[in-house]
């Protein structure tokens, strides 16, 4: 069974932050596991931890209507789920959804913001490393988008 603290640094999110830092966030870790099916977390409700996925698939879902929950993501070993712990409202934005078994790392939210403001150069190591998550994910979205409103390439021409 490994410490809290090795799990944090050798998670992909912290790699190449340090021992130090890991210690410094370790008190704000928790383990959890969920079943295949649970849900991590619900649209709207606080979000109160960065989850750090160790093994199992997670949809990232929103629920459209008539439609049902969509899946606009599927995170993986080494993912994140969630940086909307880090910014007000700290509400979720999407529905965190188990496709496997999952188990996770969870930071505590406010403990984790609160160890931010005390040491900046975590807080600015976080923001860099969330900025860069969000930019990759932002950039698989508009793939995906593109790929979905494509026009098909074989379109006779409207000429004059």
């Amino acid at each position: 069974m490994h410490k809290i603290e090795d799990l944090i640094c050798i998670h992909p999110f912290f790699d190449g932050l340090g021992q130090e830092f890991c210690s410094f966030v370790a008190g704000c870790g928790i383990n959890r596991h969920y079943e295949q099916g649970q849900y991590l977390a619900h649209e709207g409700e606080g979000a109160e931890a960065l989850m750090l996925i160790r093994k199992g698939k997670v949809a990232v879902e929103t629920k459209v209507p008539e439609r049902g929950a969509v899946i606009i993501e599927t995170l993986n070993d080494g993912d994140i789920a969630g940086w909307s712990w880090f910014f007000p409202p700290y509400l979720w934005a999407f529905d965190l959804h188990a496709l496997t078994n999952v188990s996770v790392t969870a930071l505590d939210a406010s403990c984790l913001r609160a160890k931010c403001e005390d040491d900046p150069r975590l807080g600015y190591e976080v923001a860099k490393r969330l900025a860069r998550m969000m930019t990759e994910r932002l950039k698989n979205t508009r793939l995906r988008l593109l790929d979905l409103y494509k026009a098909p390439l074989d379109l006779p021409h409207r000429g004059p």
